[in-house]
């Protein structure tokens, strides 16, 4: 779906499918540098990371491994609750492994550092961010992210796999949800 399709939603457009695809294709370079011989496991976040981790596997030249976990500090709202719920686990074992979490979007960041912590006990080799995303004036927590796309306002975006209230995920850009939608 085209951000026009829904055009009278969005107060405006943020990021084209244009630069997410070049973003990607710059990201991926970069962790083809870093993980050169080895086969590292992404990790996708579901629901958001969807489309961040398919366009990312496949523009990677090297083999990957991948798996996905859902976990949700959000429920139907528009601001992180802080609270973590895991609604799927991995079906890997992370001992010895090399793991690249692949986010959608970082805003307050605690269910990221949530995420990261509990994969590092898990006894993975390493485990490292990527994000397409980034909202700094929203974090709470720091989080170390090697691999970011973009810093975004501290607004409420919606595409290319970010929701409101299952709503959007299919839009090829990113654009800011107007607040008539949600209030």
């Amino acid at each position: 779906m085209e951000l026009t399709d829904v055009a009278g939603d969005l107060s405006t457009v943020l990021i084209s499918e244009e630069q997410i695809q070049a973003k990607i294709a710059e990201l991926s370079r970069l962790i083809e540098a870093d993980y050169e011989g080895r086969r590292p496991l992404l990790v996708g976040v579901l629901k958001g990371a969807v489309m961040v981790m398919a366009d990312l596997a496949r523009e990677l030249k090297l083999h990957i491994d991948m798996d996905w976990m859902a976990v949700s500090s959000y429920g139907a709202g528009t601001q992180s609750s802080g609270v973590v719920r895991i609604l799927k686990d991995l079906d890997s074992d992370l001992t010895g492994r090399d793991v690249l979490i692949v986010e959608d979007i970082i805003d307050s960041g605690l269910t990221l550092s949530w995420l990261r912590a509990n994969l590092e006990t898990r006894g993975a080799a390493s485990v490292e961010i990527c994000a397409l995303l980034r909202k700094p004036d929203a974090a709470k927590v720091q989080v170390d992210v090697k691999y970011i796309g973009f810093e975004i306002p501290n607004e409420f975006v919606v595409g290319y796999g970010l929701d409101y209230a299952e709503k959007y995920r299919n839009l090829r850009g990113i654009g800011v949800l107007a607040p008539h939608v949600y209030s």
